[in-house]
C-alpha cells in the first residue's frame, strides 16, 4: 500500500539524486527556482540566491513526493498493481507532467524565460530522473 510518508521520503532522495544530475551536467547557471526568488522576494540577481533557490526547489520536490503518494492512495496511478516496474513508469509519466508544469508554467508564464531547446531537453531529462527515482522508491516501498 502506497503511504505519504512513501512519498514525502521518496520525494527527499528523488530531489537530491536530481539536483546531483543538475550540478553534474548543468551549465552552473541558477536553478529556474533562484531566479523565482530573485524576482518575487529578493532583490538582485539569481546568481545572489543559489542557497535560497536550492531550498526552494527542495521544498518543491518533497511536496510533489507527497503529491505522488496522494495520487496513488487515490488509486489513481496510471498503472497498478503498484510494484517496482509500475512505480518507475507511473513515475516517469509523473515526472515528464512536473516538467510540463515546470517549463510552460513556472518558466514560461511566471519566469518570463526563454531557455534554449538543448536547455529544455536537460530540464526534461532532469525531472524525468526525479520521477523514476520517486516511483522507484515508492514501488519499492510497497513491497517491504
Amino acid at each position: 500500500m502506497v503511504t505519504l510518508i512513501d512519498g514525502l521520503a521518496g520525494g527527499i532522495v528523488a530531489t537530491i539524486i536530481m539536483t546531483a544530475f543538475m550540478m553534474t551536467l548543468g551549465d552552473d547557471s541558477p536553478p529556474p527556482t533562484a531566479a523565482f526568488y530573485a524576482k518575487y522576494v529578493g532583490n538582485g540577481s539569481p546568481d545572489d540566491y543559489m542557497p535560497q533557490g536550492m531550498f526552494l526547489h527542495m521544498m518543491y520536490g518533497i511536496g510533489a513526493g507527497v503529491a505522488f503518494a496522494a495520487i496513488g492512495v487515490a488509486g489513481l496511478f496510471l498503472l497498478t498493481p503498484v510494484d517496482l516496474t509500475n512505480g518507475v513508469l507511473n513515475g516517469l509519466a509523473y515526472g515528464f507532467v512536473l516538467f510540463v508544469g515546470a517549463a510552460v508554467f513556472w518558466m514560461n508564464i511566471v519566469l518570463d524565460m526563454d531557455p534554449e531547446p538543448a536547455d529544455v531537453a536537460q530540464f526534461l531529462f532532469f525531472h524525468l530522473v526525479y520521477g523514476a527515482v520517486l516511483g522507484a522508491w515508492v514501488g519499492a516501498g510497497v513491497l517491504a
